[in-house]
């Protein structure tokens, strides 16, 4: 029996804690691009040829072909480097009472 189409989940995250998500009914043989060009008109987004996405975590071409079930992520570009914000994180909290670092060994040095 051959499939009459692909349902596809679209999930798009505009802003911090804003979430979308839209179930597409696609034809066999779309892509990623496809799907975001079959949102509704006021969901496509600005700059699509830019725009970075991932099939179930993982980023992938606009090219890529869709397979049933997939969710399509639409990732929003990184506002501050992770790496610096541990630092300023670690600044702020202070060795002594952060996660891992909290209940060290009596006379360990901070930080290990």
């Amino acid at each position: 029996m051959a499939e009459a189409g692909l349902r596809i989940t679209v999930v798009v995250s505009a802003a911090p804690g804003t979430l979308r998500e839209w179930t597409l009914e696609l034809p066999v043989g779309s892509t990623v691009a496809d799907a975001l060009q079959s949102l509704p008109r006021d969901a496509r987004l600005q700059h699509s040829d830019t725009v970075v996405c991932g099939v179930w975590g993982r980023t992938v071409e606009p090219a890529q072909r869709l397979r049933q079930n997939d969710r399509v992520e639409v990732y929003r570009p990184l506002t501050v480097d992770p790496k610096v914000a541990r630092r300023e994180r670690f600044a702020r909290q202070g060795a002594r009472t952060t996660g891992l670092f909290a209940s060290r060994r009596p006379g360990a040095k901070a930080g290990y």
